[in-house]
């Protein structure tokens, strides 16, 4: 641990003279770094930028995440998937209302008991936000960690990173734990990168990096290989009427639970059984164009996508399940997912 405790110094000078400017980072409000923080989990700092700036012009306080409709919140976070996260966040801000009148507690423990907030967010908020000293541990910090110290333990073990997260305890310091957790994070995300050979001739930490010493850096951290993503194979329909296309929405449970989509079917689909689908829904179709294949890739599920753009004629109603909505309405108000996105990108362009 006292070794461990000679990478502070050095981290937060480094920090000091190279950490990036962002949005979250200008004002550090409780609010805005819980968003930032939530909108980062699994999505690229570059892509967070615009949907933050919108998220926090739309929706700038808690009171205002909490009272927003189902559609509205769902369309100010489409693009960045895992949608879930900002059910989650609403359900987290109605909490935040009823019990602290629509401010985020200074205290780690209360934070940690929210919605949707795992040990590392609520160190990030309160580190942050409140300069609490408690550790705020993500993947960036664990790869850091592992190879400082050398650990080939397993980082998808939650010993492990509760082991981590002791560590980190041990030594942040007290007058900038917001700054050392940022540090940390900071030094994983542009230094000691993942997925290639780590800039070790610009990190800060070279002289007492055990894996740099012995050259194992790339053989760092070690963890669990992810299991094998089941393949499901879809047919999208692209279903155009004058200048409408059809939507439906998914159920309430499950994958992509509550959003729109685009009509699709299980398995491939020729065209023949296509056309032979669309007039089972009572709809008459005029054309019928194979639009290109495309693949979209969740947690622990791939979908292989076959499409096809189909010109029917103005429904006299429309059928179970469907509805048909103007390019304008689509745009503003229905949340589709990114794995729609080779294909609504497709008609938007052709209404």
């Amino acid at each position: 641990m006292g070794e461990l405790k000679e990478i502070v110094n050095p981290l937060l000078k480094w920090y000091d003279g190279h950490a990036r400017v962002l949005p979250w980072r200008e004002n550090p409000a409780p609010y805005r770094v819980w968003v930032s923080e939530i909108m980062l989990q699994q999505t690229r700092v570059e892509a967070v930028k615009p949907y933050f700036e919108r998220f926090m012009r739309e929706l700038p306080a808690i009171r205002d995440l909490a009272e927003a409709s189902e559609d509205r919140l769902l369309k100010l976070w489409e693009g960045l998937g895992y949608y879930n996260r900002v059910r989650n966040m609403q359900k987290a801000a109605e909490k935040l209302m009823e019990k602290f009148g629509g401010e985020m507690p200074p205290d780690f423990d209360e934070i940690l008991k929210l919605p949707g907030i795992g040990s590392y967010t609520a160190g990030a908020i309160a580190s942050i936000a409140f300069g609490i000293a408690r550790p705020a541990v993500d993947g960036n910090v664990l790869r850091v960690l592992s190879r400082v110290q050398k650990s080939y333990e397993d980082i998808m073990k939650q010993s492990v990173r509760r082991k981590m997260e002791e560590q980190v305890q041990a030594v942040i310091p007290k007058d900038r734990a917001g700054d050392f957790n940022q540090s940390l994070i900071e030094l994983g995300a542009i230094v000691c990168v993942p997925g290639g050979a780590p800039k070790c001739g610009e990190c800060p930490l070279k002289g007492l990096c055990r894996a740099h010493k012995d050259g194992v850096e790339l053989e760092l951290p070690r963890k669990t290989p992810p299991k094998k993503r089941k393949i499901e194979d879809r047919t999208v329909l692209v279903l155009i009427s004058e200048n409408k296309a059809a939507l439906k929405k998914r159920p309430s449970k499950g994958l992509l639970a509550g959003l729109y989509e685009l009509p699709n079917l299980e398995g491939f689909y020729d065209s023949g059984a296509v056309l032979e689908y669309v007039k089972n829904l009572g709809l008459s179709p005029i054309r019928i164009q194979p639009l290109p294949e495309a693949k979209h890739i969740f947690s622990h599920i791939e979908w292989h996508m076959a499409g096809y753009m189909v010109k029917i004629e103005e429904p006299e109603q429309e059928p179970e399940g469907c509805f048909f909505v103007e390019k304008e309405q689509m745009e503003e108000r229905f949340s589709i997912p990114a794995a729609f996105a080779a294909y609504t990108e497709y008609f938007k362009h052709r209404f």
